[in-house]
């Protein structure tokens, strides 16, 4: 029987993840405000993506961070904030 995710209520919390790098391997800005809105990344370097990372009020920062420890399609963790590992920020991206 599968549990409920840990789901955090303060913004400085920390998440365990696979490994210590940061490989994005996607970044998307799915409001169309020129600024990321989610990440996905593999902290391990096997390629596949472990940690989630939402902007859901459109400040360009994390609001929500989800891991998958195990990588089976299921958030182990859930905090508010970044988890500590924030992404780098970029400069906005101009529409043309």
């Amino acid at each position: 029987m599968s549990q409920a995710p840990e789901t955090g209520t303060g913004a400085e919390e920390t998440v365990e993840t696979r490994g210590d790098e940061r490989i994005e391997l996607l970044r998307a800005d799915t409001n169309n405000d020129g600024r990321t809105d989610v990440w996905v990344v593999d902290t391990d370097g096997d390629g596949k993506a472990d940690l989630f990372q939402f902007d859901t009020d459109g400040d360009g920062k994390v609001d929500v961070t989800m891991v998958d420890i195990d990588e089976d399609g299921q958030p182990d963790e859930v905090v508010d904030g970044d988890g500590g590992l924030p992404p780098e920020q970029l400069p906005p991206t101009v529409q043309v």
